[in-house]
Protein backbone atom coordinates (compact mmCIF):
# COMPACT_ATOMS: atom_id res chain seq x y z
CA UNK A 1 0.00 0.00 0.00
CA UNK A 2 2.63 2.18 0.94
CA UNK A 3 4.84 2.23 -2.94
CA UNK A 4 0.39 2.08 -4.54
CA UNK A 5 -0.27 5.12 -2.05
CA UNK A 6 3.46 6.99 -2.43
CA UNK A 7 5.32 5.35 -5.52
CA UNK A 8 9.45 6.01 -4.78
CA UNK A 9 9.74 7.28 -8.14
CA UNK A 10 7.06 9.97 -9.04
CA UNK A 11 7.76 9.89 -13.12
CA UNK A 12 10.62 9.21 -16.02
CA UNK A 13 13.79 10.51 -15.66
CA UNK A 14 14.02 13.85 -17.88
CA UNK A 15 18.04 12.71 -18.86
CA UNK A 16 18.01 9.19 -18.16
CA UNK A 17 20.82 7.02 -19.43
CA UNK A 18 18.30 4.33 -20.84
CA UNK A 19 14.63 3.09 -20.84
CA UNK A 20 12.87 -0.26 -20.99
CA UNK A 21 9.05 -0.92 -21.77
CA UNK A 22 6.87 -3.59 -21.17
CA UNK A 23 2.84 -4.11 -21.63
CA UNK A 24 0.61 -2.79 -23.92
CA UNK A 25 -2.27 -0.94 -24.53
CA UNK A 26 -4.00 -3.96 -25.33
CA UNK A 27 -3.60 -5.90 -22.05
CA UNK A 28 -4.54 -2.79 -20.39
CA UNK A 29 -0.94 -1.98 -18.45
CA UNK A 30 2.21 -0.12 -20.31
CA UNK A 31 5.38 0.18 -17.55
CA UNK A 32 8.47 2.56 -18.51
CA UNK A 33 11.86 2.53 -16.62
CA UNK A 34 14.18 4.84 -16.51
CA UNK A 35 17.77 4.59 -15.49
CA UNK A 36 20.67 6.83 -14.57
CA UNK A 37 24.34 4.72 -14.54
CA UNK A 38 27.69 6.24 -13.24
CA UNK A 39 30.27 4.30 -12.54
CA UNK A 40 29.07 1.14 -12.79
CA UNK A 41 25.96 2.32 -10.29
CA UNK A 42 22.53 3.06 -11.12
CA UNK A 43 22.54 6.08 -9.96
CA UNK A 44 18.77 7.03 -10.33
CA UNK A 45 15.69 5.08 -11.52
CA UNK A 46 12.34 6.62 -12.42
CA UNK A 47 8.76 5.17 -13.62
CA UNK A 48 5.77 6.00 -15.65
CA UNK A 49 2.79 2.92 -15.84
CA UNK A 50 -0.48 3.33 -17.18
CA UNK A 51 -2.31 0.29 -16.01
CA UNK A 52 -3.34 -1.30 -12.67
CA UNK A 53 -2.22 -1.29 -8.46
CA UNK A 54 -0.27 -4.11 -9.13
CA UNK A 55 2.02 -3.00 -12.10
CA UNK A 56 2.27 0.66 -10.08
CA UNK A 57 3.18 -0.97 -6.69
CA UNK A 58 6.27 -3.47 -8.41
CA UNK A 59 7.39 -0.40 -10.14
CA UNK A 60 8.13 1.86 -7.24
CA UNK A 61 9.37 -1.37 -5.41
CA UNK A 62 11.45 -1.95 -8.62
CA UNK A 63 13.20 1.73 -8.99
CA UNK A 64 13.47 1.34 -4.91
CA UNK A 65 15.68 -1.33 -5.27
CA UNK A 66 17.65 -0.93 -8.09
CA UNK A 67 19.11 2.56 -6.67
CA UNK A 68 22.47 2.21 -6.08
CA UNK A 69 23.07 -0.94 -7.40
CA UNK A 70 25.95 -2.07 -9.14
CA UNK A 71 25.06 -2.93 -12.49
CA UNK A 72 25.44 -6.84 -11.58
CA UNK A 73 23.41 -6.69 -9.02
CA UNK A 74 20.74 -4.98 -10.70
CA UNK A 75 21.05 -7.70 -13.61
CA UNK A 76 19.91 -10.07 -10.90
CA UNK A 77 16.56 -8.18 -9.97
CA UNK A 78 13.98 -10.29 -11.12
CA UNK A 79 9.92 -10.69 -10.38
CA UNK A 80 10.77 -12.67 -7.19
CA UNK A 81 12.58 -9.97 -5.93
CA UNK A 82 9.92 -7.55 -7.01
CA UNK A 83 7.27 -9.52 -5.56
CA UNK A 84 9.37 -10.26 -2.24
CA UNK A 85 9.54 -6.54 -1.86
CA UNK A 86 5.80 -5.98 -2.08
CA UNK A 87 5.32 -8.76 0.75
CA UNK A 88 3.64 -11.90 -1.96
CA UNK A 89 1.36 -9.93 -4.35
CA UNK A 90 -0.09 -13.53 -4.53
CA UNK A 91 -1.19 -15.42 -8.51
CA UNK A 92 -3.96 -13.42 -9.37
CA UNK A 93 -1.58 -9.79 -9.09
CA UNK A 94 2.32 -11.92 -10.24
CA UNK A 95 1.27 -10.11 -13.71
CA UNK A 96 2.38 -6.26 -11.81
CA UNK A 97 6.36 -8.17 -10.79
CA UNK A 98 6.73 -10.01 -14.05
CA UNK A 99 5.56 -6.75 -16.33
CA UNK A 100 8.01 -4.74 -14.12
CA UNK A 101 11.08 -7.11 -14.14
CA UNK A 102 10.68 -6.97 -18.23
CA UNK A 103 10.88 -3.47 -17.75
CA UNK A 104 14.18 -3.19 -16.19
CA UNK A 105 15.41 -6.23 -18.02
CA UNK A 106 14.49 -3.60 -21.07
CA UNK A 107 16.03 -0.73 -19.76
CA UNK A 108 19.45 -2.67 -19.07
CA UNK A 109 19.51 -4.04 -22.35
CA UNK A 110 19.49 -0.67 -24.09
CA UNK A 111 22.06 0.37 -22.10
CA UNK A 112 24.40 -2.45 -22.37
CA UNK A 113 23.69 -2.85 -26.07
CA UNK A 114 24.50 1.04 -27.17
CA UNK A 115 27.66 0.31 -25.23
CA UNK A 116 28.52 -3.21 -26.98
CA UNK A 117 32.29 -3.32 -28.75
CA UNK A 118 33.09 -0.35 -26.62
CA UNK A 119 35.43 0.12 -23.35
CA UNK A 120 34.37 -1.80 -20.57
CA UNK A 121 35.19 -3.24 -17.20
CA UNK A 122 38.23 -4.57 -15.98
CA UNK A 123 38.73 -8.55 -17.54
CA UNK A 124 38.59 -10.89 -14.20
CA UNK A 125 39.90 -14.25 -14.84
CA UNK A 126 37.64 -15.45 -12.69
CA UNK A 127 34.26 -13.95 -14.78
CA UNK A 128 32.36 -16.09 -17.39
CA UNK A 129 30.06 -14.63 -20.36
CA UNK A 130 28.08 -17.64 -20.06
CA UNK A 131 25.90 -17.43 -23.84
CA UNK A 132 22.08 -18.50 -22.47
CA UNK A 133 19.95 -19.29 -24.87
CA UNK A 134 16.84 -19.78 -22.77
CA UNK A 135 17.41 -24.15 -23.20
CA UNK A 136 18.63 -26.49 -20.73
CA UNK A 137 22.01 -26.78 -22.40
CA UNK A 138 22.84 -23.37 -21.24
CA UNK A 139 21.25 -23.43 -18.03
CA UNK A 140 23.15 -26.03 -16.88
CA UNK A 141 26.76 -24.79 -18.69
CA UNK A 142 26.26 -21.33 -16.55
CA UNK A 143 25.60 -23.76 -13.22
CA UNK A 144 28.22 -25.91 -13.89
CA UNK A 145 30.53 -22.89 -14.57
CA UNK A 146 29.23 -21.45 -11.30
CA UNK A 147 29.97 -24.80 -9.79
CA UNK A 148 33.50 -24.66 -10.73
CA UNK A 149 34.39 -21.48 -8.64
CA UNK A 150 33.54 -19.32 -11.40
CA UNK A 151 31.87 -16.22 -11.63
CA UNK A 152 29.50 -16.47 -14.59
CA UNK A 153 27.43 -13.72 -16.02
CA UNK A 154 24.37 -14.96 -18.17
CA UNK A 155 24.10 -13.65 -21.79
CA UNK A 156 21.20 -13.69 -24.23
CA UNK A 157 21.59 -12.10 -27.84
CA UNK A 158 17.80 -11.27 -28.63
CA UNK A 159 18.53 -12.43 -32.71
CA UNK A 160 16.72 -10.87 -36.03
CA UNK A 161 13.46 -13.04 -36.74
CA UNK A 162 11.30 -13.01 -39.64
CA UNK A 163 8.72 -10.79 -38.98
CA UNK A 164 6.05 -11.67 -41.31
CA UNK A 165 6.46 -15.78 -40.17
CA UNK A 166 5.72 -17.13 -37.03
CA UNK A 167 8.07 -18.29 -34.48
CA UNK A 168 9.01 -21.42 -34.70
CA UNK A 169 8.13 -23.61 -31.23
CA UNK A 170 12.06 -23.29 -30.02
CA UNK A 171 12.66 -20.15 -31.26
CA UNK A 172 15.94 -18.00 -30.07
CA UNK A 173 14.47 -14.95 -30.76
CA UNK A 174 11.49 -15.82 -29.37
CA UNK A 175 10.36 -13.31 -26.16
CA UNK A 176 9.65 -16.04 -24.42
CA UNK A 177 13.13 -17.83 -24.51
CA UNK A 178 14.55 -14.40 -23.82
CA UNK A 179 12.76 -14.56 -20.07
CA UNK A 180 13.33 -18.55 -19.59
CA UNK A 181 16.82 -17.39 -20.26
CA UNK A 182 16.84 -14.99 -17.61
CA UNK A 183 14.54 -16.85 -15.38
CA UNK A 184 17.27 -19.48 -15.31
CA UNK A 185 19.81 -17.05 -14.67
CA UNK A 186 18.49 -15.61 -11.74
CA UNK A 187 17.33 -19.01 -10.26
CA UNK A 188 21.36 -19.65 -10.21
CA UNK A 189 21.33 -16.08 -8.59
CA UNK A 190 23.76 -15.14 -11.62
CA UNK A 191 23.44 -11.65 -13.49
CA UNK A 192 21.81 -11.43 -16.67
CA UNK A 193 21.93 -9.22 -19.83
CA UNK A 194 19.89 -9.22 -23.01
CA UNK A 195 21.81 -7.30 -26.22
CA UNK A 196 20.29 -6.22 -28.76
CA UNK A 197 22.10 -7.71 -31.88
CA UNK A 198 19.53 -8.19 -34.29
CA UNK A 199 20.51 -5.99 -36.99
CA UNK A 200 24.17 -7.21 -36.76
CA UNK A 201 22.63 -11.12 -37.03
CA UNK A 202 20.31 -10.22 -39.99
CA UNK A 203 23.71 -8.58 -41.72
CA UNK A 204 26.09 -11.68 -40.54
CA UNK A 205 23.82 -14.48 -41.03
CA UNK A 206 20.43 -13.80 -42.60
CA UNK A 207 21.82 -11.62 -45.61
CA UNK A 208 24.74 -14.22 -46.23
CA UNK A 209 22.22 -16.87 -46.09
CA UNK A 210 19.87 -15.39 -49.03
CA UNK A 211 22.61 -14.68 -51.06
CA UNK A 212 24.23 -18.40 -50.83
CA UNK A 213 20.84 -19.32 -52.42
CA UNK A 214 20.64 -16.33 -55.26
CA UNK A 215 24.38 -17.98 -55.99
CA UNK A 216 22.47 -21.47 -56.76
CA UNK A 217 24.81 -22.79 -53.29
CA UNK A 218 23.38 -24.39 -49.75
CA UNK A 219 24.75 -22.58 -46.38
CA UNK A 220 24.79 -23.60 -43.25
CA UNK A 221 23.51 -20.33 -41.26
CA UNK A 222 24.52 -22.17 -37.88
CA UNK A 223 28.06 -22.15 -38.71
CA UNK A 224 28.17 -18.90 -40.37
CA UNK A 225 26.73 -17.68 -36.94
CA UNK A 226 28.80 -19.11 -34.46
CA UNK A 227 32.21 -18.72 -37.27
CA UNK A 228 31.51 -14.80 -37.49
CA UNK A 229 28.93 -13.49 -35.75
CA UNK A 230 27.96 -14.98 -32.47
CA UNK A 231 30.80 -15.79 -30.59
CA UNK A 232 32.34 -12.52 -32.02
CA UNK A 233 29.38 -10.68 -29.81
CA UNK A 234 29.98 -12.76 -26.81
CA UNK A 235 33.54 -11.62 -26.72
CA UNK A 236 32.20 -8.15 -26.76
CA UNK A 237 29.99 -8.60 -24.22
CA UNK A 238 32.80 -10.16 -21.84
CA UNK A 239 34.93 -7.17 -22.63
CA UNK A 240 31.90 -4.82 -21.48
CA UNK A 241 31.09 -7.34 -18.64
CA UNK A 242 35.19 -7.56 -17.59
CA UNK A 243 35.02 -11.46 -18.19
CA UNK A 244 38.34 -13.28 -19.53
CA UNK A 245 36.44 -16.51 -20.18
CA UNK A 246 33.69 -17.81 -22.61
CA UNK A 247 31.03 -20.45 -22.31
CA UNK A 248 28.14 -22.18 -23.94
CA UNK A 249 25.71 -25.40 -23.96
CA UNK A 250 27.51 -26.81 -26.76
CA UNK A 251 28.08 -30.30 -26.70
CA UNK A 252 32.12 -30.20 -27.76
CA UNK A 253 34.81 -30.29 -25.80
CA UNK A 254 38.49 -27.85 -25.82
CA UNK A 255 41.90 -30.22 -25.91
CA UNK A 256 45.11 -28.79 -25.57
CA UNK A 257 48.07 -30.72 -26.88
CA UNK A 258 51.79 -29.22 -27.67
CA UNK A 259 50.79 -25.37 -25.95
CA UNK A 260 47.65 -25.47 -29.08
CA UNK A 261 44.08 -25.68 -28.24
CA UNK A 262 41.56 -27.33 -30.86
CA UNK A 263 37.91 -28.05 -30.51
CA UNK A 264 37.33 -31.96 -29.91
CA UNK A 265 34.59 -33.97 -30.40
CA UNK A 266 31.60 -34.63 -27.52
CA UNK A 267 32.25 -37.82 -25.43
CA UNK A 268 28.19 -38.17 -26.92
CA UNK A 269 29.04 -38.57 -30.50
CA UNK A 270 25.22 -38.62 -30.88
CA UNK A 271 24.69 -34.77 -29.73
CA UNK A 272 28.32 -33.87 -30.95
CA UNK A 273 28.08 -30.23 -32.21
CA UNK A 274 31.50 -29.64 -32.83
CA UNK A 275 30.87 -29.65 -36.46
CA UNK A 276 29.14 -26.05 -36.10
CA UNK A 277 31.82 -24.50 -33.95
CA UNK A 278 34.33 -25.61 -37.11
CA UNK A 279 35.34 -22.50 -38.26
CA UNK A 280 35.41 -20.43 -34.80
CA UNK A 281 38.37 -18.36 -34.73
CA UNK A 282 41.23 -19.38 -33.32
CA UNK A 283 41.56 -16.87 -30.44
CA UNK A 284 38.35 -17.74 -29.10
CA UNK A 285 40.00 -20.94 -28.35
CA UNK A 286 42.33 -19.28 -25.97
CA UNK A 287 39.17 -18.51 -23.78
CA UNK A 288 36.16 -20.59 -24.25
CA UNK A 289 35.11 -23.12 -22.44
CA UNK A 290 32.46 -26.02 -23.38
CA UNK A 291 31.07 -27.33 -19.91
CA UNK A 292 28.42 -29.97 -21.30
CA UNK A 293 31.46 -31.57 -23.52
CA UNK A 294 31.61 -34.70 -21.37
CA UNK A 295 27.91 -35.14 -20.76
CA UNK A 296 25.21 -36.97 -22.57
CA UNK A 297 21.79 -34.96 -22.90
CA UNK A 298 20.20 -37.67 -20.42
CA UNK A 299 23.04 -35.99 -18.06
CA UNK A 300 22.18 -32.81 -18.47
CA UNK A 301 18.21 -32.24 -18.33
CA UNK A 302 18.87 -34.43 -15.01
CA UNK A 303 21.10 -31.83 -13.68
CA UNK A 304 18.55 -29.40 -14.73
CA UNK A 305 15.68 -31.25 -12.81
CA UNK A 306 17.53 -31.75 -9.48
CA UNK A 307 18.73 -27.79 -9.45
CA UNK A 308 15.16 -27.13 -10.46
CA UNK A 309 15.76 -24.78 -12.96
CA UNK A 310 13.12 -23.42 -15.41
CA UNK A 311 14.74 -24.42 -18.60
CA UNK A 312 15.10 -28.19 -16.89
CA UNK A 313 11.77 -29.34 -19.73
CA UNK A 314 12.72 -26.73 -22.38
CA UNK A 315 12.03 -28.15 -25.72
CA UNK A 316 14.87 -28.36 -28.37
CA UNK A 317 15.64 -25.31 -30.33
CA UNK A 318 14.92 -25.12 -34.39
CA UNK A 319 17.74 -25.06 -36.81
CA UNK A 320 17.43 -22.14 -39.13
CA UNK A 321 16.08 -20.51 -36.15
CA UNK A 322 15.21 -17.25 -38.23
CA UNK A 323 12.84 -18.05 -41.33
CA UNK A 324 9.87 -18.96 -38.76
CA UNK A 325 7.37 -22.23 -39.03
CA UNK A 326 6.75 -22.09 -42.99
CA UNK A 327 10.20 -23.12 -43.83
CA UNK A 328 13.00 -21.69 -45.76
CA UNK A 329 11.42 -21.47 -49.16
CA UNK A 330 8.64 -19.20 -48.08
CA UNK A 331 11.42 -17.29 -46.24
CA UNK A 332 13.22 -15.89 -49.42
CA UNK A 333 10.40 -15.55 -51.23
CA UNK A 334 9.36 -12.91 -48.87
CA UNK A 335 12.94 -11.49 -48.05
CA UNK A 336 14.44 -11.75 -51.37
CA UNK A 337 14.17 -11.33 -55.34
CA UNK A 338 13.79 -15.09 -55.56
CA UNK A 339 10.08 -15.73 -56.83
CA UNK A 340 8.60 -18.87 -58.58
CA UNK A 341 10.16 -18.69 -61.89
CA UNK A 342 9.35 -21.89 -63.89
CA UNK A 343 12.27 -23.77 -65.31
CA UNK A 344 13.60 -26.91 -67.00
CA UNK A 345 14.50 -30.15 -64.76
CA UNK A 346 17.01 -31.69 -67.22
CA UNK A 347 18.56 -35.33 -67.32
CA UNK A 348 22.13 -35.99 -67.28
CA UNK A 349 22.48 -36.00 -71.02
CA UNK A 350 20.38 -32.51 -71.10
CA UNK A 351 17.11 -33.77 -72.35
CA UNK A 352 14.36 -31.97 -70.37
CA UNK A 353 12.29 -34.62 -68.05
CA UNK A 354 10.30 -32.12 -66.16
CA UNK A 355 9.49 -28.65 -65.03
CA UNK A 356 10.24 -26.52 -61.78
CA UNK A 357 8.98 -23.33 -60.29
CA UNK A 358 12.56 -21.79 -58.86
CA UNK A 359 16.27 -23.60 -58.95
CA UNK A 360 16.62 -22.23 -55.43
CA UNK A 361 14.04 -24.71 -53.94
CA UNK A 362 15.89 -27.82 -54.69
CA UNK A 363 18.84 -28.94 -53.24
CA UNK A 364 21.48 -31.34 -54.13
CA UNK A 365 20.96 -35.31 -52.91
CA UNK A 366 16.77 -34.53 -52.78
CA UNK A 367 14.65 -37.38 -54.03
CA UNK A 368 11.11 -36.11 -52.87
CA UNK A 369 9.24 -33.63 -54.84
CA UNK A 370 10.42 -33.66 -57.99
CA UNK A 371 7.58 -34.11 -59.94
CA UNK A 372 9.41 -36.26 -62.45
CA UNK A 373 8.19 -39.61 -64.05
CA UNK A 374 11.05 -42.27 -63.85
CA UNK A 375 11.45 -45.97 -64.00
CA UNK A 376 14.29 -45.64 -61.51
CA UNK A 377 14.51 -43.10 -58.53
CA UNK A 378 16.15 -39.78 -59.83
CA UNK A 379 18.07 -37.45 -57.20
CA UNK A 380 19.16 -33.57 -57.61
CA UNK A 381 22.52 -33.44 -58.84
CA UNK A 382 23.29 -29.92 -59.08
CA UNK A 383 21.32 -26.65 -59.89
CA UNK A 384 22.41 -23.88 -61.62
CA UNK A 385 21.39 -20.62 -60.85
CA UNK A 386 22.66 -18.69 -63.90
CA UNK A 387 20.09 -20.61 -66.13
CA UNK A 388 17.60 -21.41 -63.58
CA UNK A 389 18.20 -24.77 -64.12
CA UNK A 390 18.22 -28.21 -62.01
CA UNK A 391 19.68 -31.54 -63.08
CA UNK A 392 18.73 -35.32 -62.27
CA UNK A 393 20.13 -38.10 -62.26
CA UNK A 394 20.38 -41.73 -60.39
CA UNK A 395 22.06 -42.19 -57.10
CA UNK A 396 25.40 -42.98 -58.11
CA UNK A 397 25.49 -39.84 -59.92
CA UNK A 398 26.03 -37.95 -56.85
CA UNK A 399 28.90 -39.75 -55.64
CA UNK A 400 31.68 -36.70 -54.95
CA UNK A 401 35.30 -38.18 -54.53
CA UNK A 402 37.25 -34.66 -54.41
CA UNK A 403 36.04 -31.47 -52.14
CA UNK A 404 37.71 -27.59 -52.34
CA UNK A 405 37.79 -26.06 -49.24
CA UNK A 406 37.86 -22.20 -49.69
CA UNK A 407 37.92 -20.13 -47.25
CA UNK A 408 39.49 -22.92 -45.27
CA UNK A 409 40.92 -22.81 -41.56
CA UNK A 410 43.50 -25.28 -40.42
CA UNK A 411 44.11 -25.64 -36.62
CA UNK A 412 46.70 -28.98 -36.83
CA UNK A 413 48.63 -31.30 -38.48
CA UNK A 414 46.56 -31.99 -41.71
CA UNK A 415 49.29 -34.26 -43.49
CA UNK A 416 49.85 -37.31 -41.33
CA UNK A 417 47.27 -39.78 -43.07
CA UNK A 418 43.37 -39.90 -43.94
CA UNK A 419 41.65 -37.83 -41.63
CA UNK A 420 37.41 -38.06 -40.63
CA UNK A 421 36.04 -35.93 -43.14
CA UNK A 422 32.17 -34.41 -42.42
CA UNK A 423 30.14 -32.88 -44.70
CA UNK A 424 26.66 -32.18 -42.94
CA UNK A 425 26.08 -32.06 -39.33
CA UNK A 426 24.68 -35.51 -38.75
CA UNK A 427 26.50 -37.29 -41.83
CA UNK A 428 28.13 -40.32 -41.71
CA UNK A 429 32.19 -39.42 -41.29
CA UNK A 430 33.84 -39.90 -44.31
CA UNK A 431 38.18 -40.85 -44.53
CA UNK A 432 40.20 -38.71 -46.84
CA UNK A 433 43.50 -36.70 -47.18
CA UNK A 434 43.91 -33.09 -47.33
CA UNK A 435 46.55 -30.38 -48.84
CA UNK A 436 46.86 -27.28 -48.70
CA UNK A 437 46.20 -25.01 -52.06
CA UNK A 438 47.12 -21.55 -52.51
CA UNK A 439 46.03 -18.59 -50.04
CA UNK A 440 42.99 -19.93 -47.78
CA UNK A 441 42.11 -23.16 -49.73
CA UNK A 442 42.00 -27.16 -49.07
CA UNK A 443 41.84 -29.73 -51.32
CA UNK A 444 40.56 -33.24 -50.09
CA UNK A 445 40.32 -36.56 -51.78
CA UNK A 446 37.74 -38.65 -50.50
CA UNK A 447 39.19 -42.44 -50.05
CA UNK A 448 35.17 -43.24 -50.52
CA UNK A 449 32.80 -40.92 -52.33
CA UNK A 450 30.40 -39.01 -50.26
CA UNK A 451 26.97 -38.68 -51.67
CA UNK A 452 25.19 -35.02 -52.46
CA UNK A 453 27.32 -32.78 -51.52
CA UNK A 454 26.44 -29.11 -52.26
CA UNK A 455 29.23 -26.12 -52.65
CA UNK A 456 27.81 -23.81 -49.38
CA UNK A 457 28.43 -26.62 -47.27
CA UNK A 458 30.69 -27.13 -44.42
CA UNK A 459 33.72 -29.69 -44.70
CA UNK A 460 35.19 -30.74 -40.90
CA UNK A 461 38.35 -32.47 -40.90
CA UNK A 462 39.19 -34.16 -37.56
CA UNK A 463 41.77 -36.60 -36.25
CA UNK A 464 40.84 -39.29 -33.68
CA UNK A 465 38.17 -36.94 -32.79
CA UNK A 466 39.92 -33.32 -32.98
CA UNK A 467 39.07 -30.96 -35.45
CA UNK A 468 42.13 -30.28 -37.43
CA UNK A 469 40.61 -28.32 -39.94
CA UNK A 470 37.23 -26.70 -42.06
CA UNK A 471 36.34 -24.92 -44.57
CA UNK A 472 33.70 -23.73 -46.89
CA UNK A 473 32.80 -26.76 -49.73
CA UNK A 474 33.13 -24.42 -53.49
Amino acid sequence: MRHLAAPSASGPLRDAHATGHAGSEDCGDVVRIDLCVSAGRVEDAGLLVFGCGAATAAASAACERLRGLDLDDAARVGPDEIDRALGGLGPARRHGPELVADAVAGALEAWYSARLGGEGRVRSRKRVAVAMSGGVDSAVAAMLVRDAGYEPVGVTMRLWHDPAAAAAERSCCAPETVRLARASAHALGIPHVTLDVAERFREGVVTDFIAGYQAGTTPNPCVTCNGSVRFAILEEAAGLLGAEGLATGHYARVEERAGVRSIAAARDASKDQSYMLSMLPSGVLERVMFPLGELTKADTRELAREAGLPAAEAVESQEICFVGEDGYRAFLERNSDLEARPGPILDPDGREVGRHDGYWRYTVGQRRGLGVASSEPLYVLRTDAARNEVWVGAREMLAVDRLHLEPAIVRGEIHDGPLEVRVRYRGRPLRGLAALRSGDALEVDLLEPALGVAPGQTAALYRDGRLVAAGTIS
